[in-house]
């Protein structure tokens, strides 16, 4: 024994089952496999259909051209330097929304959870748009459009408009109110469902599925907005519809209802505190460049929504040339503009099936971007909380189904004949309305004056190599909390109370329901500080200076692209961190102690020699 030993012959080891050993390994936590796939995944997601439908109504609604200059002001004060804070925030420590604050500011984790239940509303009810969308979109493969004619079953004597019977009468069945929710409207679930299955597959694998769908999702709209805007233009009485959208009038800037307007836009079609940001920044390379991304990425958002306004305004005009009304009349925001009056359009253009496929087609596509991220958004999160949990094989598929599922059976009371009272009951008190700006108001302060605005200038110059310019600091500083506090103090002088339909008035439950919703992501914040205060040991005084400082610190080393700065999973083997900063998506890693000097072993190597800039 003793000589075949010295010959080689080692004494036969069972192989280990490959199975087993996967089951118990932590995968890691996968990377953006370049910097395009960011870059689309953002604008998709930004780029949704409120640059469709509402920011052209919002433009010429308060003023024309004139919405232009509180829309600006908002962007460069509010929108720009928000959208760098969260972004950085996510690169600077390769988590989501959630645990990202443990890094900063302990004291405002409550900030994550709030936006987590804003974009878990969202992705309740935004899909259901692209439910109505696969209807229209299926109802378009017809020898005739049926919102085209009065010749249909659900059709009336005193009909209003074939678009608008086919939108509430058959499609919506909608009732009187929203003390009537109705049955359930079949079609419509069978076309939710649809949605969410296509959502599913879309995320199921991460960013290694997410990062390849945004190639078609978010280039596709953009060839039919073009293709839509070339055909406005050609359309008899489309430059009264680009004037009427333009013309700008400068009395409106003095009614507070045009600033609370550009506000509103600007915090939701930039996404800021939604958690998206953070968590889609947090799936880059340590040392991308996300200032210059944050310009880039800005400029395509503002840019989107103007040019949707010429797609939308020019085919307006052209209604309003047809049928010699004004502009006034045939404009609409929201649904009554995606599913009545475009929809009253294409009936009147030649080839209609063919123009309303494509724009229902975009529609679908707008949706599906910012659908894609906010699940995203939600399982990054959660398996950054419970990485050993939820890091482990068919671990993530298994809750993104638990999560799909629930979201729809949630959503099914959306598709019922009193669903969209409910609609925008959270559209308005939830997913746009106050809670943006006061969020914004705390992540301003936890950031710029708890956590240091210099300090994350710091975080932020050891990732790009340079400081960026210092008026984003001051923006931190002053400006957006100034901005959003004025903004949000306007809207409770100036509020009135929510109108269906500019007629339905709610009843009284109805809008506590909306307030309690809306509130109740505010109080996340200030109800996380009492819990932590109360459950640390010690005093609250040394509580409180203990959750204003980071839990997790890192190493004061020059730039290491090839490593996550801050990492809570201690457990995770430096070579799977390498793995990560050079582009690798999905890695399987064992949790075990660091393997001693010396050792032969292959499961672990000390990463390369840092880059000196």
């Amino acid at each position: 024994m003793e000589g075949d030993f010295l010959k080689g012959n080692s004494p036969e080891v069972p192989a280990p089952d490959n199975r087993l050993l996967k089951k118990n390994q932590l995968l890691d936590r996968g990377q953006w496999a370049s910097k395009l796939e960011f870059m689309l995944a953002v604008a998709g997601t930004l780029v949704g259909l409120g640059n469709l439908w509402r920011f052209p109504y919002l433009c010429y609604k308060n003023g024309g051209g004139a919405f232009l200059v509180p829309y600006v002001l908002f962007l460069l004060a509010c929108g720009i330097p928000m959208f760098l804070l969260e972004t950085a925030m996510g690169q600077f420590t390769s988590q989501g929304c959630i645990t990202c604050w443990r890094h900063f500011c302990p004291l405002f984790e409550g900030i994550g959870y709030a936006t987590q239940v804003v974009i878990a509303y969202a992705a309740v009810s935004y899909i259901v748009i692209q439910a109505w969308a696969f209807f229209y979109l299926f109802s378009s493969f017809s020898a005739e459009v049926p919102w085209a004619s009065c010749r249909n079953t659900w059709n009336t004597a005193n009909a209003t408009t074939p678009a608008t019977e086919f939108w509430e009468r058959r499609v919506l069945g909608i009732s009187q109110g929203i003390e009537e929710v109705g049955s359930l409207r079949w079609e419509l679930a069978l076309c939710l469902l649809l949605a969410w299955i296509l959502c599913y597959f879309c995320v199921w694998k991460g960013v290694r599925s997410t990062g390849k769908v945004v190639y078609f999702t978010a280039t596709f709209p953009y060839v039919m907005l073009v293709v839509l805007l070339a055909r406005g233009l050609t359309l008899p009485g489309a430059v009264n519809g680009i004037a009427f959208y333009l013309y700008p009038d400068p009395t409106r800037l003095v009614d507070p209802q045009v600033w609370m307007d550009a506000g509103a836009q600007v915090l939701f079609s930039f996404g800021i505190c939604q958690g998206s940001l953070t968590a889609l920044g947090s799936y880059n390379q340590y040392n991308n460049d996300c200032y210059k991304d944050t310009f880039v990425l800005c400029l395509v958002n503002g840019m989107s929504s103007f040019v949707a306004g010429f797609a939308i305004f020019s085919v307006l005009g052209f209604m309003s040339y047809e049928q010699g009304l004004p502009i006034s009349e045939v404009a609409a925001s929201g649904p009554g503009l995606a599913f009545i009056a475009y929809p009253r359009a294409v009936a009147m253009m030649p080839l209609p099936q063919l123009w309303a496929i494509c724009f229902f087609v975009m529609v679908i596509l707008l949706g599906a971007d910012t659908q894609f991220v906010s699940l995203e958004c939600l399982m990054t999160s959660v398996t950054d909380m419970f990485p050993t949990v939820f890091r482990r094989a068919y671990r993530r598929e298994l809750l993104l189904l638990c999560l799909c599922s629930v979201c729809f059976f949630l959503g099914l009371l959306l598709v019922t004949e009193g669903g969209l009272y409910f609609l925008q009951l959270f559209d308005h008190y939830v997913c746009s309305g106050n809670n943006l700006l006061l969020l914004s108001v705390c992540q301003s302060i936890a950031i710029g004056w708890i956590y240091g605005a210099d300090r994350l200038y710091d975080n932020i110059e050891d990732m790009i190599g340079y400081r960026p310019w210092p008026l984003m600091k001051y923006c931190w500083l002053y400006v957006t909390p100034g901005v959003c506090l004025g903004t949000f103090i306007f809207s409770v002088v100036k509020y009135k109370p929510l109108k269906f339909n500019k007629t339905y008035t709610y009843p009284t439950w109805a809008y506590a329901l909306g307030w309690f919703l809306g509130l109740f992501c505010v109080l996340l914040v200030p109800l996380w500080i009492i819990f932590k205060l109360t459950q640390m040991k010690g005093t609250i005084s040394q509580n409180f200076m203990q959750l204003c400082r980071p839990e997790n610190k890192t190493q004061n080393t020059e730039n290491q692209p090839e490593q996550c700065p801050l990492n809570p999973d201690n457990t995770l083997t430096p070579a799977a961190n390498e793995y990560k900063g050079s582009g690798g998506s999905e890695m399987e890693m064992q949790v075990a102690p660091p393997t001693p000097l010396g050792s032969n072993s292959g499961t672990f190597r000390p990463p390369d020699p840092p880059l000196l800039f």
